[in-house]
């Protein structure tokens, strides 16, 4: 097959490949574009993992950006819909959250029954991706250069034209860089929906773009969960009587999202705060500290993270590319984890506040079962 599909990132460089799932745009329809396009253009990152690209694709938290995979073979056992995070039963709907999806090698054979292809897949979501692309290659220069927008667009030839690429680029200049972008509105929960009715310890959880084994994980420790819009409020939130307030994850810049740092800062005190990802990123800020944007971030199912208490290390699943600054922390808040691999903050604890974070996911989806215990940890807080 020709090449007829091209990654174009915003500084120029381009790499060729075949399309796979939904129709890229050309040139000239991304250039015509008004507002923000959901799908063929956003953030480019690389994730390390080997398997589990169907629950990296129903991740919220990749919401704007286009996911390349290190492994070079993909799609060889299919797609399930019971495997999505995109929320929990009975609200789950596996759909593609990011914008794209760059893979070396699309495996394009059966699947067992019951399942669908990769390409049939991305096609139900409206979802381009590329195959056949130097993925090494990409990974290099987005962990030398830093993360940046792209997009994946289609062409006649093999080739794309000096004018094309140009008009590619100067599209990418308008589209909104991920620092400083909100974008937990586009997904969560709308509404206020309970789980586990006859649980307890009943928690409130905000979803900004939670994943669904979140909610399976708590709910197999018995706990009763109330689902809250991203917007939520304080009142709200006391209305229900809830045990504890828990943040989940999400996309974007934690930095704007004033609403949703002003939640916590008020339930600071008043009841326990736990949180994931994004939600450890917010209550940080709530706490009084800042975040920033990481140059690529960590996306994999392979980030070694140091218990700062036992010393103990073990192997997590990561998604984030905004991180805690560890200067700006309270003198009451204490580094619970530490990345092995760079020092970053991966969780907090504040005791008397009754505080605990992780940044990475100990619901392990995908991911290494190594940090499901933390689970239990966040419940010591609450019984």
């Amino acid at each position: 097959m020709s090449s007829t599909c091209f990654l174009v990132l915003a500084d120029g460089h381009v790499y060729s490949g075949s399309p796979f799932g939904a129709v890229a745009p050309t040139p000239d329809e991304l250039s015509a574009a008004s507002g923000v396009s959901p799908k063929a253009v956003g953030e480019v990152v690389f994730n390390t993992a080997m398997s589990g690209y169907h629950e990296v694709l129903t991740d919220p938290s990749y919401t704007g950006q286009l996911v390349a995979m290190t492994y070079p073979h993909i799609g060889n056992y299919g797609c399930d819909p019971v495997w999505g995070e995109t929320g929990p039963e009975p609200l789950s709907r596996s759909v593609v959250k990011p914008a794209g999806f760059i893979v070396r090698s699309l495996y394009t054979g059966p699947v067992p029954d019951g399942r669908t292809t990769l390409d049939d897949f991305l096609r139900a979501s409206n979802t381009p991706g590329i195959t056949g692309v130097d993925t090494r290659a990409l990974t290099l220069r987005l962990r030398d250069g830093g993360s940046c927008n792209g997009a994946i667009v289609r062409a006649t030839g093999d080739r794309l034209a000096e004018e094309d690429v140009a008009a590619v680029v100067a599209a990418l200049g308008r589209f909104p860089a991920m620092e400083g972008r909100s974008l937990v509105g586009e997904v969560g929960s709308q509404d206020v929906v309970t789980v586990n009715e006859g649980g307890s310890p009943h928690l409130g959880l905000l979803d900004c773009g939670l994943k669904a084994n979140i909610v399976r994980e708590l709910s197999r420790r018995g706990c009763r969960v109330t689902l809250l819009p991203s917007d939520a409020d304080d009142a709200l939130v006391a209305t229900l009587g809830v045990d504890a307030l828990f943040v989940s994850n999400g996309p974007g810049d934690p930095a704007v999202l004033d609403r949703q740092v002003e939640l916590v800062r008020q339930s600071l005190g008043k009841r326990p705060v736990l949180g994931i990802c994004l939600g450890h990123q917010l209550i940080a800020e709530a706490m009084g500290a800042k975040t920033y944007k990481m140059k690529f971030g960590h996306h994999g199912v392979n980030h070694p993270v140091r218990d700062e208490f036992t010393r103990a290390v073990f192997v997590t699943s990561q998604n984030h590319g905004f991180a805690v600054d560890e200067a700006t922390l309270p003198a009451s808040a204490r580094v619970w984890f530490r990345n092995a691999n760079d020092d970053t903050v991966e969780g907090i604890r504040d005791d008397a506040a009754r505080v605990r974070t992780a940044q990475f996911h100990p619901e392990s989806a995908p991911g290494p079962y190594d940090s499901r215990w933390i689970f239990d940890s966040f419940l010591e807080v609450v019984k």
